[in-house]
């Protein structure tokens, strides 16, 4: 039985229709994607990370990474994260964690890119 039903196009064919913790990933992804401020009558939602990719990567700046990515995952009821590991590529900032579906108790691992050329791009430079 499905609890929750929604529909996305990303990487999709023809199946649309997402439900339950596919839903939850997809709608913790779309928070990732937005910049802290840009959403508008919610100027809390979103994250610092895209402000934080040309800062040097110091132990502050991971901290407040961290701290953001469990601001971020605790908005959303449905999951809890279980692990959070923060790095510096050639290109940006990887953020790998852990998350579980309390609904559910599955779990699954997802890895976000947050590459230096996709925030240039964003902000239309």
């Amino acid at each position: 039985m499905t609890t929750y039903s929604g529909f996305s196009t990303y990487r999709r064919v023809r199946k649309y229709r997402v439900t339950d913790f596919d839903l939850v990933k997809q709608d913790l992804y779309n928070h990732f994607h937005i910049r802290k401020g840009q959403k508008l009558m919610n100027p809390n939602f979103g994250t610092i990370i895209w402000d934080l990719l040309y800062e040097p990567f110091t132990e502050s700046v991971r901290n407040a990474i961290e701290q953001d990515v469990r601001a971020v995952v605790s908005y959303d009821p449905r999951i809890e994260a279980e692990k959070i590991t923060i790095t510096e590529f050639v290109n940006g900032i990887l953020v790998e964690l852990d998350i579980v579906y309390r609904l559910t108790d599955e779990s699954s691992a997802l890895t976000l890119k947050f590459e230096r050329d996709a925030a240039m791009r964003a902000a239309g430079e």
